[in-house]
C-alpha cells in the first residue's frame, strides 16, 4: 500500500502544484479533540494554490488505485480507531485563508479553524457566525455536518460550496450554491454525496463590530461553563431529535448516566451528551460507551439515537 500512496501523490502533483508533506506511521490521537485513536498508515498534508487541482487528482487516483482517503479538518468530531487508518488522512491544516467576495461574502477555504472564520468576519463588520465562536474543527467540517448551537446552524448563512463530489464513479470538481431545502438538522447534501469540502462562501449582515465581539466572548465563556474544553472530548455524542421530547442530555441524566465509565472513556459528570476522556481511553472505550449509552436509552425510552461523532473506520470512512 505504502508504495501505491506515493505513487498516487507523486502523480496528483502533477495535475496540481503543492508543498506536500507526508508522514507515513503518523499517530492520530493528537489530531483529535478526543486524544485518541491509532496511527495513519499516511497523513499527507498539502498547501499552495495548486491544492484544489492537487485533491481533485488525489481522489480520481486514489480510487483507481484502491486506496482509501479520509477528510480530516480539526479533528473536533472524528474518532479513529486503535489500530489506525489503512490509506491516507488528508489534513487540510495547509489549506486555510479568507476572501472577501463582494460586500458582503466571504469565502473560506476549508482548513480554516471555525473560530477563525468567526474572528475574520467580525473584523470586517459582518455578521452571521458569532453563534460558532469558540467551537473547535474547521469551516469544511461545519459545513459539512451542518455544525449547529445556540438555535442557528452553518447552512442559514451558507451560499456557495466548491466541492469534488465523490458519490459517482469520477469524482466531479463543482461549485454549487447552496439550497436551504436540501439542509436538515445537521445534516447536509454533502453527507450524501460523500463530497470533500474544497470552499464556503457565507452571506452575511453588517453589525456594529462591538455588538458582534459581546456576543462572541458570552458564547465562549458559555462553552467554557458547560465544560465543553474541561477534558478531551468531541462536545455532543448524539443528535438532538425533537421527536424525543427534549435533549438528549436531558435524557440520559434522568436515566443516571453521568459518570458511567467504559475504560478510559466516561460520561461526563456535569452533562449526560458529552463524552470525555477522563484518562488512558482508547478508541474502542468511547465507541464502546457510546453503544451503551445508546442501548440503556433505547431500553428505557425506545429512541434511536443517532450519533454525532464520526466513528472512522480502518481503511475508508468517505473513501475515494
Amino acid at each position: 500500500m505504502k508504495d501505491k500512496i506515493k505513487r498516487v501523490i507523486d502523480r496528483s502533483l502533477g495535475a496540481g502544484r503543492c508543498d506536500v508533506e507526508a508522514r507515513f506511521g503518523e499517530p492520530l490521537a493528537g489530531r483529535c479533540t478526543f486524544g485518541v485513536g491509532g496511527p495513519a498508515e499516511c497523513l499527507l498534508r498539502a498547501s499552495g494554490d495548486g491544492f484544489p487541482d492537487f485533491a481533485s487528482a488525489l481522489f480520481a487516483l486514489a480510487r483507481a488505485e484502491g486506496v482509501p482517503v479520509f477528510p480530516l479538518g480539526g479533528g473536533a468530531n472524528t474518532v479513529f480507531p486503535d489500530s489506525g487508518f489503512r490509506g491516507i488522512v488528508l489534513d487540510t491544516g495547509g489549506w486555510v485563508g479568507a476572501e472577501r467576495v463582494g460586500e458582503r461574502r466571504i469565502r473560506f477555504r476549508s482548513g480554516t479553524s471555525v473560530d477563525e472564520a468567526v474572528e475574520v468576519a467580525a473584523s470586517a463588520g459582518l455578521s452571521g457566525l458569532e453563534f460558532l465562536a469558540g467551537m473547535p474543527g474547521s469551516v469544511g467540517g461545519a459545513a459539512w455536518m451542518n455544525a449547529r448551537c445556540y438555535g442557528r446552524d452553518v447552512a442559514g448563512a451558507l451560499c456557495e460550496v466548491e466541492e469534488i463530489d465523490l458519490s459517482g464513479r469520477v469524482p466531479e470538481r463543482a461549485r454549487r450554491p447552496a439550497d436551504p431545502a436540501e439542509f436538515g438538522y445537521k445534516r447536509s447534501p454533502f453527507q450524501r454525496r460523500g463530497s470533500f469540502i474544497l470552499s464556503a462562501s457565507f452571506r452575511l449582515e453588517p453589525r456594529s463590530q462591538a455588538e458582534m465581539r459581546a456576543e462572541m466572548d458570552r458564547l465562549r465563556r458559555d462553552r467554557e461553563e458547560k465544560g465543553h474544553y474541561r477534558l478531551p472530548c468531541a462536545g455532543s455524542v448524539f443528535k438532538n431529535d425533537p421527536a424525543h421530547g427534549g435533549p438528549v442530555g436531558r435524557i440520559v441524566d434522568g436515566l443516571g448516566l453521568r459518570g458511567l465509565r467504559v475504560g478510559g472513556a466516561q460520561v461526563a459528570p456535569w452533562h449526560g451528551n458529552i463524552i470525555v476522556n477522563a484518562g488512558g481511553a482508547t478508541a474502542a472505550d468511547v465507541l464502546a460507551l457510546a453503544a451503551e449509552v445508546a442501548a440503556r436509552v433505547k431500553a428505557a425510552t425506545g429512541f434511536d439515537l443517532e450519533p454525532e461523532i464520526v466513528f472512522a473506520p480502518g481503511g475508508g470512512g468517505r473513501d475515494a
